[in-house]
């Protein structure tokens, strides 16, 4: 199978998106489809299966048997918003289709809204895509374990032990599957009681020289460790038939602390994990922009 041309058109453009959802009513039925399976369904009033029509100047449908009304925004984050779906729509495209996020200020200026409107938006939909994750499995397979400090550029120690930055700690799956999450520190029981929340036991594990990650076969994994510090950054272990090494969750935190520098400026530590939770979920659904709009949407 051929690889898609990098000049060729993206699978969900501008173009598209407004094609598809051009006013309330087809955001609406966009919704009805994805939470209900369409307009056509079994009435938890009467019982029966039926068409449900739309009310003429209401986000409600009306069950053409007994006049049920089905609310398809009720017990969602766009129940009573004041805000069109249109922008709630648009706005989650925009989360969908970047590379390094959406700030406040960029929904603002993009729908129109207040900056305290479109920071609410923007929360919101970080809390969605954490949602949608969270009906993921373990990961498994060959997993690549990494900590990181995110907090800015200051004076003293860098790196491992900087004082005043948020720990955090990423588990890519090759070719697959990011999740990452903040730590309190790297001590040996923090990082096993996330590997083991998140990751199959028997799984293969690559990681980097920290001590701390000497757990890791006690409890049923199978561990290689690269030694950046003699400047080694893969391996094959022919025993295992594996190459180690930990670039794909290196390359995710590089691309996460570009994105605060340079479209955020500072996330704190209060609010990190619902960045990382937006990170990870386009990282793990990079190939397929259609079916993370939609995750997003059944996530609601």
């Amino acid at each position: 199978m051929t690889s898609k041309s990098p000049s060729a058109s993206p699978e969900f453009s501008v173009r598209e998106f407004f094609a598809r959802f051009p006013n309330e009513d087809a955001c609406l039925e966009h919704i009805m489809q994805v939470r209900f399976g369409g307009t056509r369904f079994e009435c938890a009033s009467c019982g029966k299966e039926s068409t449900h029509h739309k009310l003429a100047t209401r986000r409600t449908y009306v069950c053409a048997n007994c006049g049920h009304h089905v609310n398809p925004t009720a017990n969602t984050v766009l129940h009573d918003t004041r805000t069109p779906l249109v922008s709630w729509f648009y706005a989650m495209y925009l989360f969908c289709t970047t590379r390094h996020g959406v700030s406040g200020k960029e929904l603002q200026r993009q729908l129109g809204v207040t900056y305290k409107t479109a920071y609410r938006i923007g929360q919101h939909i970080r809390d969605l895509m954490s949602k949608a994750q969270g009906f993921d499995a373990l990961l498994a397979g060959h997993i690549e374990l990494d900590e990181a400090y995110v907090g800015g550029r200051r004076s003293g120690k860098r790196g491992r032990g900087a004082a005043g930055k948020t720990i955090v700690m990423g588990l890519a799956e090759r070719d697959g599957r990011m999740k990452a999450v903040v730590i309190p520190n790297v001590k040996k029981d923090t990082l096993r009681d996330v590997v083991l929340a998140n990751v199959e036991r028997g799984a293969t594990v690559s990681t980097d020289e920290l001590y701390s990650y000497g757990l890791l076969e006690g409890d049923g994994y199978k561990h290689g460790r690269v030694k950046h510090g003699a400047k080694e950054y893969a391996f094959y272990d022919y025993r295992a038939g594996e190459t180690f090494h930990v670039n794909t969750v290196e390359g995710f935190w590089k691309l996460f602390k570009a994105s605060v520098r340079s479209t955020h400026i500072q996330i704190s530590g209060k609010h990190m994990q619902r960045y990382l939770d937006e990170f990870t979920f386009r990282a793990s659904n990079r190939g397929r922009v259609n079916g993370m709009f939609d995750l997003l949407v059944g996530a609601l």
